[in-house]
């Protein structure tokens, strides 16, 4: 543990949203996050689901002896880190006698961006693919002035229906194809940053902790299966049996045509939110060492469920104080997903600043 990182932040991002894994088959990403994870912490494992859960052991507290007896031994604070590393996705429904493949999602992708994307269907071997529509010169007027339904798309490897059936069966996976790019001012875009870019704080965050001194047991979870139910978060919570956690997710960042209140501008600060799903001694503390240590933040109303991992935390076993982190991003759930890599910096800096602050007293006074 502590040797030197070459991976940058940046080039994490960029190997995560370009790697595979749609939600419930996670293995090839998950093994991604390992490896990058691996020199930060001292134990990496996977457990059932999948859930990829690196543990990076705090200074052991020093407990004296009580009169006339031995020294109590003070278990460690258990404090969980939550992102969730699937993506959603594609999966082949038919494969039709001319070679074309028939399909639904995985996960919820807008269909609004499915025309005309590249893709790659994972069947015996991986198959470059584009979803294809009908030319605009066909489309008569009442089609025209309709939305293209997933029913009304088919993929095109180039395969002819007998090569198609060897190669592809219902059930494969589809990934959208797309590289990771640099834009102006700092800004990024590509696939899957819902919720990459969350596993990137992670990393961000652990890196920062080789600079600190902190007692607490971080337990840094790349969860599964978010995008259908929660469910590597509800698993990995149960597990690892936390003092207290955050989850890290994307917010709606600001762009056109989105009204101005729902939305957090990029590149101002990670949004810390509030709300019946957060702790509010876990935000005050989070908003308290933001104003301490400079570090900008957006506070993010939500007043129930945040429909991220941090629900599935909070609700565990007897319940989990828990808080949430949320980077503003552009054009949610599709392959261009926008965001600042500095406030991918601030939320690490900013929850590795947390981390090292807590002590058994601050747990204590999480109970409501």
């Amino acid at each position: 543990m502590d040797k030197a990182v070459k991976l940058d932040t940046k080039d994490f991002l960029k190997a995560l949203s370009e790697g595979t894994g749609v939600s419930g088959y996670e293995g090839p990403v998950g093994a991604l996050v390992a490896d990058a994870f691996r020199p930060l912490v001292d134990e990496i494992r996977f457990d059932r689901l999948g859930n990829c859960i690196g543990l990076r052991r705090g200074e052991k507290p020093k407990d004296g002896a009580a009169k006339g007896g031995a020294a109590k031994a003070v278990p460690p604070i258990k404090f969980m880190l939550a992102g969730h590393m699937d993506e959603i996705g594609l999966i082949v429904t038919k494969v039709e006698e001319r070679g074309f493949l028939r399909f639904t999602d995985v996960g919820g992708i807008d269909q609004r961006t499915l025309p005309a994307q590249e893709v790659v269907v994972h069947g015996r071997k991986d198959l470059p693919g584009v979803i294809g529509v009908k030319p605009p010169h066909l489309v008569s007027p009442e089609e025209a002035a309709k939305a293209l339904k997933k029913e009304d798309l088919y993929i095109d490897v180039g395969l002819t229906g007998p090569e198609a059936k060897k190669l592809i069966n219902v059930g494969d996976l589809i990934t959208l194809r797309r590289d990771f790019i640099e834009l102006k001012n700092g800004l990024v875009s590509g696939k899957a940053f819902d919720d990459r870019a969350g596993v990137a704080v992670i990393y961000e965050c652990l890196q920062q902790l080789t600079k600190l001194r902190h007692s607490a047991d971080v337990y840094a979870v790349a969860t599964v299966q978010e995008e259908t139910g929660l469910r590597g978060a509800i698993t990995s919570t149960y597990g690892v049996v936390p003092d207290l956690g955050v989850a890290i997710d994307v917010g709606f960042g600001d762009q056109p045509g989105v009204p101005e209140h729902q939305t957090t501008p990029l590149d101002k600060g990670p949004g810390v939110t509030v709300g019946g799903n957060i702790h509010p001694k876990v935000f005050e503390a989070l908003q308290k060492l933001a104003a301490e240590n400079a570090i900008p933040i957006q506070v993010e109303a939500s007043p129930g469920a945040t429909g991220t991992d941090a629900w599935a935390m909070q609700v565990t076993r007897a319940g989990v104080p828990t808080g949430l982190i949320g980077l503003p991003l552009r054009s949610m759930h599709t392959t261009v997903e926008t965001l600042a890599m500095g406030d991918i910096k601030k939320a690490g800096r900013l929850l590795a600043l947390f981390i090292a602050s807590v002590d058994r007293a601050f747990v204590e006074g999480l109970t409501c």
